[in-house]
């Protein structure tokens, strides 16, 4: 009879010992960078990279850039290499990014709660017309983007718009991106508490700081105090939205963890209730959580809505209050249900000082360096200084003499910027799309100005609210997961068997009280061409079936696959 062997790892396979490396946590220990954009942040800060194209880039030209710095660093300052022109979206995913690279720029200007002087608008118009070639889109983040800049005129642009109080600070990269907010806030009739004060302090201790510079992934934020909810709170990052305490008054629900993108979440509340003062400083809070916690390992787990969604939001508050706040927060109510069906401010309004405020309709954001200057000179003449921009791509002039609103309207409608636009109109939203975007795969905004066109003559009659949100890619920039209709660009096959531009179709997305992703018909895809038939048809099948006062997301979802084909 053998021996039974003393050492059972004589006879056993030695098993391969690896150091686990967690999910790049700071707070636990994991300070390897794991990925080449962690690396490139440890290597030198983003926000180091405004001196080198100062003093070098913008000296000797694009082809001097550092590979790190182009395509990473220089967000930072709002800059992303746009898309060379004759690229086809069926090449996007395969060529290298040096070969979707031209060698222009998009640059956001940054604006935080949508706040505009005539000034500074009039300023962003004549760089659009002397630099970009009179580009301009005004953002769903409230941000106006410029194209086909070269980095010999960055320090130009940023002179001129930091003379004026604007910047491309922090505007794209891993940092906390524009502060969206309230465009009425201070003077809305209906408001419940003016978050303006907030945003101011949070741009003025913490963006271009070092302290929150190097994030795992981008961090958005929303403070409104309007009960319209009018700064789509569930998808951003952090959220502040205005309720009334029974017992302390006006402040804010606290809400994290919201975003979109392939894996959409909706912000999930923390059941705390933040006063005005408090604001920044839980703020900071959520912000460092997600700077020490987040997962840096891989970049498709990198926002903060993984990590809410993995501890939950009872941990989350206790983090936050523990360890970051030092104290407990007040227990506060969740807001009301959205006090209208449209939360875009377009119209005429009357505001809390007697004066009126005008808001207007772009076709899908796109607007042109001339027609920003025109805006400014036609608030100007009719006595206003201040404009904003919406998160629907929208814009609003404030301060307006009630015998001077119908001239204004008028002056607008000249501009083909309409303040009584049709549904298809205020609803229809498109991100920027193969025209300059890297990622994207097909065309939106043009597709979108036409499918506005062809709606408002086939159903002229139709006067729902309804969003219809077009993206070029499936990284979701227009929200197409939360809205009514919502067209997410690939390639997809003709009746020709031919692989032409089109859309998977999302229905029934909303946010607000109801607020879900909608659903997805199965295999339901359209061309490009085919896309105003397509709406068409399910519009009239709504018309047809809906009960009374129901909204088209409602239907939606307890349609047969049958009618939303």
């Amino acid at each position: 009879m053998a021996a039974t062997p003393q050492n059972p790892a004589a006879t056993t396979p030695r098993r391969k010992v690896s150091r686990h490396r967690g999910e790049g946590q700071w707070a636990a220990g994991h300070h390897t960078p794991l990925n080449g954009n962690e690396q490139f942040k440890k290597d030198d800060d983003g926000l180091n990279v405004r001196t080198r194209i100062e003093t070098i880039y913008s000296k000797r030209g694009f082809d001097s850039i550092d590979p790190n710095d182009l395509r990473g660093r220089m967000r930072w300052w709002g800059l992303y290499t746009q898309r060379k022109p004759g690229i086809d979206g069926g090449k996007t995913a395969i060529l290298e990014p040096e070969e979707l690279d031209d060698k222009y720029f998009m640059l956001r200007v940054r604006i935080d709660g949508g706040r505009l002087t005539t000034q500074q608008l009039r300023v962003i118009g004549e760089i659009s017309e002397e630099f970009a070639r009179g580009s301009a889109d005004v953002t769903d983040r409230q941000n106006i983007q410029l194209h086909w800049i070269r980095i010999e005129d960055v320090p130009e642009i940023w002179n001129r718009l930091e003379a004026v109080g604007l910047s491309t600070t922090e505007a794209c990269g891993d940092c906390p991106r524009v502060v969206i907010g309230s465009p009425v806030a201070g003077i809305a009739e209906d408001e419940i508490i003016d978050g303006t004060w907030a945003i101011d302090e949070i741009h003025e201790r913490y963006i271009g700081s070092k302290e929150f510079s190097n994030l795992p992934r981008k961090f958005k934020t929303a403070i409104s105090g309007s009960p319209l909810l009018d700064v789509v709170h569930e998808i951003n990052d952090i959220a502040f939205v205005g309720v009334e305490h029974p017992e302390h008054g006006p402040g804010f629900d606290l809400w994290v963890g919201g975003g979109l993108s392939t894996n959409p979440k909706l912000g999930v509340r923390l059941g705390a209730w933040v006063p005005l003062d408090e604001v920044p400083e839980v703020w900071a809070g959520v912000v460092g959580i997600f700077r020490d916690w987040g997962y840096r390992r891989l970049r498709t787990r990198a926002r903060l809505k993984f990590l809410v969604a993995d501890w939950g939001p009872e941990k989350f508050r206790q983090v936050l209050e523990d360890d970051y706040l030092k104290r407990e927060l007040v227990d506060g109510p969740g807001p009301a249900e959205p006090s209208g069906r449209w939360r875009d401010h377009v119209g005429v309004h009357r505001q809390n000082d007697g004066l009126f405020y005008v808001g207007f309709a772009p076709r899908v954001g796109r607007v042109d360096g001339a027609t920003l200057t025109k805006i400014a000179e036609v608030a100007e003449a009719h006595g206003s200084g201040r404009v904003r921009t919406t998160v629907e791509q929208k814009m609003i002039i404030l301060d307006v003499e009630e015998a001077q609103v119908q001239p204004l309207v008028e002056a607008l409608e000249a501009l083909d910027l309409t303040a009584k636009p049709s549904p298809f109109r205020r609803g229809t939203m498109a991100c920027t799309g193969i025209e300059y975007c890297k990622l994207a795969i097909v065309e939106t905004k043009a597709r979108g100005s036409q499918l506005i066109d062809e709606l408002e003559r086939r159903i002229p009659e139709f006067d729902e609210p309804l969003t219809i949100n077009l993206n070029g890619c499936p990284n979701a920039c227009a929200r197409i997961q939360v809205a009514d209709i919502g067209l997410k660009g690939q390639l997809v096959l003709n009746e020709q068997g031919e692989q032409v531009e089109g859309y998977q179709v999302h229905l029934g997305g909303a946010l607000g009280l109801e607020a879900g992703f909608g659903r997805k018909v199965r295999g339901l895809k359209v061309t490009s061409e085919e896309l105003p038939d397509y709406v068409e048809r399910v519009l009239k099948r709504f018309q047809a079936e809906r009960e009374e006062g129901e909204r088209f997301a409602a239907w939606a979802s307890r349609a047969s696959e049958e009618a939303l084909s």
